[in-house]
């Protein structure tokens, strides 16, 4: 048996009913934070090519795609298995100049065959690509994320009414500066850990939401065209 196949079986085993209490408890949402934070040092091992912590938390980062595949597997929704054979026929899908005809000589040819390739797929599938925030890494730390997002808002111009409350949020700017802005995040922060709220999550959810709200205002005011 292969070391990912001793993997997934002890994943497996502290999920189940007389397994570990912590891992019975998780869920996809209760284990973003881990995956950011298991990325998050593996990046820093990257940054100082410290090889043999990069090996270690390689494998931190493992468990958590075995964990949510788990999950799923529980659910009756996917397994692992389903998990590497969509990502493997994906990149011989979007490498057809290595595994089926044709040769490309820079990888600025390969990005944009690469991107040709995926608007085909999406296409076909049927789905429209936002033009605005399709190329934001939806999972950014959240107040980057958010950040990112509102500045999308505002240099694009778009409607953004009734989506936030852009006067709280003049009021608010009138009134910070760098260092009452970090006292108050930090406060924030301190509240909702009071509370049992993960504050990473909520605003990860409700900047979801806001993009939603806006590439919906977006498509009323420019429909598709009907196929």
């Amino acid at each position: 048996m292969s070391a990912i196949d001793d993997l997934r079986q002890t994943v497996a085993r502290l999920r189940a009913p007389d397994g570990c209490p912590w891992d019975r408890e998780q869920n996809h949402q209760t284990l973003a934070r881990c995956l950011i934070d298991e990325c998050s040092e593996l990046l820093d091992t990257i940054d100082r090519m410290d090889l043999p912590h990069m090996r270690e938390e390689l494998g931190d980062v493992l468990v958590q795609v075995v964990f949510h595949a788990q999950l799923a597997e529980e659910r009756g929704d996917f397994n692992f298995e389903d998990v590497a054979r969509e990502i493997n026929e994906k990149l011989i899908r979007r490498h057809p100049h290595v595994f089926c005809h044709g040769r490309l000589e820079t990888s600025a040819q390969v990005i944009e065959l690469w991107e040709a390739i995926k608007a085909r797929e999406k296409e076909t599938k049927g789905k429209r690509e936002p033009l605005v925030f399709k190329k934001m890494p939806p999972r950014l730390p959240a107040s980057m994320f958010a950040e990112a997002v509102v500045h999308r808002i505002e240099k694009n111009n778009l409607p953004a009414d009734g989506v936030f409350d852009q006067q709280e949020v003049s009021r608010l700017a009138a009134t910070l500066d760098a260092d009452n802005a970090g006292r108050r995040l930090f406060e924030l922060v301190a509240a909702c850990r009071l509370r049992g709220i993960d504050p990473e999550f909520v605003l990860r959810r409700e900047t979801d939401r806001v993009i939603h709200v806006v590439e919906q205002k977006m498509a009323a005011h420019d429909p598709a065209p009907a196929s």
